[in-house]
């Protein structure tokens, strides 16, 4: 029975581990880089390298930078009183891609799943404590997706704004349930900004 070299084996068992990524679609993505475009495998290996090595998350809202400070943090014209929390880096640009959004962010890098063996200690919530301790904060906009996971995560957020006295909102229904965050088109992220409510914690 035939099988592929060991160093094909290698790549197709690397690339499966990628999310959404099968044994199946692996094989094709590796027969591709070995036999069809060489030099998409070396201009790609390079790309990882250099990602890996230089993108890290940002010191103050845990968005990708590659300095200590992300794009949207070191701009002064950001609105400091708006916070928007969010789950991964991904929502950030799903957001950012509207141009309304002209506050800052924090990203907590997982949700409140204790199902999945995730609880509040597997996301950024003390860096965002500390965020809202240091003032200047009026609103924290709570834009989790409207999952169950995201909904646990939006009232355990929210009860950590109210603690200090500011006000909380979460996007309106627009998003619909059961919806992740950044496969929302334009014009219903859009309206669930626009149509945000206050969260009772």
């Amino acid at each position: 029975m035939a099988t592929f070299p060991p160093a094909m084996m290698k790549l197709i068992a690397e690339l499966a581990k990628l999310p959404t990524v099968g044994e199946k679609s692996a094989t094709r993505l590796a027969y591709h880089l070995v036999s069809k475009n060489r030099e998409l495998a070396h201009s790609l290996a390079v790309a990882m390298e250099e990602a890996v090595r230089q993108v890290g998350f940002c010191e103050r809202c845990f968005f990708l930078a590659q300095s200590p400070l992300c794009s949207i943090c070191s701009n002064s014209s950001r609105d400091s009183s708006v916070l928007c929390v969010v789950e991964k880096p991904m929502d950030v640009i799903a957001i950012e891609r509207l141009g309304d959004f002209k506050g800052n962010y924090h990203v907590l890098h997982g949700l409140w799943a204790p199902l999945k063996g995730q609880g509040p200690e597997s996301m950024r919530i003390p860096e965002l404590r500390k965020r809202l301790l240091e003032g200047g904060v009026k609103e924290v906009i709570v834009a989790t997706g409207a999952t169950v996971e995201g909904d646990a995560t939006a009232l355990y957020v929210a009860r950590i704004v109210s603690e200090q006295g500011i006000a909380s909102t979460r996007l309106a229904q627009g998003m619909p349930k059961g919806g992740e965050l950044e496969y929302a088109d334009d014009v219903t992220l859009s309206r669930a900004f626009s149509g945000r409510s206050r969260i009772s914690a």
